[in-house]
């Protein structure tokens, strides 16, 4: 009885994206509290200390909501490229920006995936010309 339990709840758990430890932050829009998980890389590790953040995102190519970063993120050990998915969060590393995707997309060089929404990914797509999210730490 105990092993099905935890067979369970083994099965709520997040499954990481890459290797190494996942850090749980929130993209907050429109009052609206996000869950996000960001992969261990150095890009992210960066990225995290920024936090609390405060970004305006403006629509990119009807694909994904883009914003400035106050600073760069480290791409040491970051692919080429990688082929993003609706609700991926990624740094563009060419212009320094981060990016979240809303639909799919070919395979891009350049983009470094700091992490993924875990839902609210249709959320991105309704929101119109430019607005603030907040990314915050997860208490």
């Amino acid at each position: 009885m105990a092993a099905a339990f935890l067979l369970m709840a083994s099965a709520l758990l997040p499954v990481p994206l890459r290797s190494g430890e996942l850090v749980e932050i929130r993209l907050v829009i429109g009052g609206e509290r996000l869950p996000l998980l960001l992969e261990d890389s150095a890009a992210s590790r960066d990225f995290l200390e920024m936090l609390p953040l405060r970004v305006t995102l403006r629509d990119y190519n009807g694909t994904e909501k883009i914003g400035d970063l106050p600073g760069r993120l480290s791409t040491q050990g970051a692919p080429a490229g990688y082929e993003p998915a609706a609700g991926d969060v990624a740094l563009y590393a060419p212009w320094g920006n981060i990016a979240l995707f809303y639909r799919d997309f070919p395979w891009s060089a350049g983009l470094v995936r700091l992490g993924r929404l875990q839902c609210g990914a249709e959320r991105l797509a309704a929101m119109s010309g430019e607005f603030t999210a907040v990314f915050e730490r997860a208490e």
